[in-house]
């Protein structure tokens, strides 16, 4: 038996800034209110009339029943406003939606998902992606987690919010990198399961909380026997990441495993680390093939010795890659990871130096969110 659109209706004042349904379709109604319960939203449901303008305004959301699309052409345009169509049939719903200034002309069932997700979306308040970097190595020891680690550290003390994944389930864990492997909270093997959408705002919240960085959540592994995440998982958990905007780097293995190679598919961007050593350029150099098969957009960073080594500008040459920078080495870096003193947080040192001039350049100017050493 069908509830009455009534019931579903929320009692949230005129203020209210969740998604807002405006249709007089009792079914349509029915649907949309289940797809908001589904992620965790309750919607203001208008019927009969244009809703007032403060609610259109203010609205994350506006989902228009195509019944409802002539009487809300009057309203203001703005953004977010999707036109529900009634009648597969009817092509009077493209103009009524270009009337409306409507974004998309959805039709249910068959937009469902999409619409599931644009509707999580709007309750989480996401705005622009997070940018996502990805980091591996040339090969084994090259540097990779330690700065894949520095520019999440780099970031979340520049006051955006950050997320660091660790890609790599051999590679020691991150949180041990970042002095946190006793903070409570999620790893990877209580997540290894994750299958569709998972919340980006609550994925944070699970996370283990770093007393040094308050900015950054960082996803590593238990000490547990776990060696490997299904692809179904890391695509959700990045897709969860990113939807929260600012910063997602991954740490990825030299060797691409699925989970890896859906890391790369979602970056925007990967790193790889090479030292200037001839050997180490030989082993870069098939897995910056590898890695561009998965991702366009690979660029080397240099690893300088203290002696003698390759020129910079060379190897990134040599191995058909943008030259990134390159990072000359750091004292008292291996004490203080000893210490479980995050890499990157020596103010002035080279790998803080490297990271900042790096995100100044890929990354907006204005921080996501507060935040800082604590």
């Amino acid at each position: 038996m069908s509830t009455p659109i009534a019931d579903h209706a929320t009692t949230e004042g005129p203020g209210a800034t969740g998604p807002l349904v405006v249709t007089e379709d009792e079914g349509l109604a029915e649907h949309l209110l289940r797809l908001c319960a589904a992620v965790g939203t309750e919607p203001r449901l208008i019927r009969g009339a244009p809703p007032p303008r403060e609610l259109w305004e203010g609205a994350s959301l506006v989902l228009i029943g195509d019944d409802q699309a002539a009487r809300c052409a009057g309203l203001g345009r703005r953004g977010g406003v999707l036109l529900l169509g009634l009648d597969l049939d009817d092509a009077g719903v493209w103009v009524r939606a270009v009337q409306l200034g409507a974004e998309h002309v959805l039709f249910l069932p068959d937009a469902e998902a999409w619409l599931l997700d644009r509707i999580a979306d709007a309750a989480e308040g996401a705005g622009s992606p997070a940018l996502t970097v990805a980091v591996l190595g040339g090969r084994g020891g090259a540097g990779a987690s330690t700065l894949a680690c520095a520019l999440a550290v780099t970031a979340a003390r520049a006051g955006r919010r950050t997320m660091l994944i660790d890609g790599d389930p051999l590679g020691g864990g991150l949180d041990i990198l970042l002095g946190g492997e006793a903070a409570r909270g999620l790893r990877w093997p209580d997540l290894a399961g994750s299958r569709g959408r998972v919340s980006g705002v609550e994925l944070a919240r699970a996370l283990p909380v770093l007393k040094r960085i308050s900015a950054l959540s960082c996803l590593s592994w238990d000490r547990g026997d776990t060696l490997t995440v299904p692809p179904e998982a890391m695509r959700s958990v990045l897709a969860a990441s990113r939807r929260r905007g600012g910063l997602v780097v991954v740490d990825v293995p030299r060797h691409l495993d699925a989970a890896a190679g859906q890391a790369l598919e979602q970056s925007d961007l990967a790193l790889l680390v090479v030292p200037a050593e001839l050997r180490a350029v030989a082993a870069a150099d098939r897995v910056a093939a590898a890695a561009r098969m998965r991702l366009g957009d690979v660029r080397a960073v240099v690893r300088s010795p203290r002696t003698f080594g390759l020129p910079a500008h060379r190897i990134a040459r040599g191995l058909r890659l943008e030259l990134a920078g390159e990072l000359e080495p750091e004292p008292g870096l291996a004490e203080d990871v000893e210490k479980g003193v995050p890499p990157g947080i020596r103010d002035g040192g080279p790998l803080a130096r490297f990271c900042e001039t790096f995100l100044d350049e890929v990354l907006p100017p204005v921080p996501a969110v507060g935040g800082g050493v604590y």
